[in-house]
């Protein structure tokens, strides 16, 4: 988007050039040798008025959206062939018999107020565009135009100013609504990962700042007993011994549980990230009621089934399936856009999920349908029952 509204604006400076400035001389025919000059010289202060209006562009697209403020110096030579075609301009007013000038007014100005109509306020705008309007009356009666010629420029400029502003300003308010878009979102992530990070940060407080306040208090009674030679200096010992390991469980138990990968909020994430990189994706089947191992080992693969994805390949579309049958878990992903050629040496992330599946009876299996990369992951509920009641025994 970015590139196409720069250049749309690019290519509309050289369109107006040809319809406006080129083919009004043509259709006029012959004429007298002075006129044809002023007409020449005129064509060839608009094509350097379009060199520099289209260097121009990106700078003031750039001020427009914020990244860097345009070097209002830049304008000065503009401003010069401006003046010098302003003065073409009511001279061939003057002499041409045919009339052409309306159009070749309005075209002279639009290299200039295309830039121009990004770096000002509107209102500076249109004040400067009824400034030159009044100024180029001013040029043509000093070049002796009278009757109906004199009064044409003013309402000339001012229409090819108000269309100037439609044309230019709504695709940069887009444009810049677009990028504070792309902003947003990643400060959103950003914001994401520091939550998460204070999180976790108060969970670890939450779970060892009791324990070790209690461990350091015990730990200075216990050498005031001992200093004392009292026996209690063992049994605080004791009780810090306990606490510490009790401490060390929980903290197992934290990473544990944070380690963890949810398969609902994993296949929530999954879509999120595919849709934010432009590719469709559907999940289908419902994920509740697995058990806490299975949601785990499957939302891994989920998780590196996106990566992968994104990585690899051109895809456009992913589809993500979950079903339950027969006391089996199967989870699909597949999508399009898959590399000519396989890697070289497979990675060796299909490998850890197959490893982390292993102890569950669960298989991996990758496959290449035409032009598609489908994974397919089963998992038997009942081998995952029988080993939580191994655990438990």
């Amino acid at each position: 988007m970015d590139l196409y509204s720069r250049t749309t604006l690019k290519v509309l400076l050289w369109f107006f050039l040809v319809s406006w400035g080129v083919l009004p001389n043509i259709a006029a025919g012959p004429r007298s040798t002075g006129v044809t000059a002023l007409s020449a010289a005129l064509l060839v202060v608009n094509i350097a008025q379009c060199v520099l209006g289209a260097r121009l562009i990106d700078p003031a697209f750039d001020d427009y959206l914020g990244h860097v403020d345009f070097p209002r110096r830049r304008l000065v030579a503009p401003a010069v062939l401006l003046a010098v075609g302003t003065a073409l301009a009511g001279a061939l007013a003057a002499l041409d018999t045919k009339s052409v000038f309306p159009l070749l007014l309005m075209n002279l100005p639009i290299a200039v107020a295309v830039p121009y109509a990004l770096i000002v306020p509107i209102r500076t705008y249109l004040l400067h565009c009824l400034a030159y309007a009044v100024l180029t009356t001013g040029v043509f009666a000093a070049a002796g135009v009278r009757g109906g010629p004199l009064l044409a420029p003013t309402p000339i400029v001012l229409a090819m100013g108000a269309l100037m502003l439609p044309t230019v300003r709504p695709g940069a308010w887009g444009l810049r609504n677009m990028w504070q878009t792309e902003e947003a979102k990643d400060i959103q992530a950003r914001l994401a990962v520091a939550e998460e990070r204070l999180r976790f940060g108060r969970d670890m407080h939450d779970v060892l700042g009791r324990n070790l306040a209690v461990i350091a208090l015990k730990s200075e009674l216990a050498v005031e007993l001992a200093e004392r030679g009292r026996p209690e200096a063992v049994a605080q010992m004791v009780e810090v011994q306990r606490i510490a390991r009790e401490s060390q469980r929980e903290v197992r138990e934290l990473v544990r549980g944070y380690r963890e990968a949810d398969l609902a909020v994993e296949l929530d994430g999954a879509r999120g990230v595919l849709e934010a990189a432009g590719i469709g994706c559907t999940v289908s089947g419902p994920a509740d009621g697995l058990p806490a191992g299975v949601q785990s080992a499957l939302g891994w693969v989920v998780r590196e089934a996106t990566t992968n994805v994104l990585r690899h390949g051109n895809a456009r579309s992913c589809a993500i399936q979950l079903a339950t049958a027969d006391a089996v878990v199967t989870l699909v992903v597949e999508n399009d856009g898959v590399p000519d050629r396989a890697p070289a040496a497979p990675g060796s992330g299909l490998a850890g999920l197959r490893e982390r599946l292993a102890p569950m009876g669960g298989t991996l299996e990758t496959a290449r349908p035409g032009d598609r990369f489908r994974l397919t992951v089963t998992v038997p509920l009942r081998s995952v029952a029988e080993l939580g009641e191994e655990v438990s025994v």
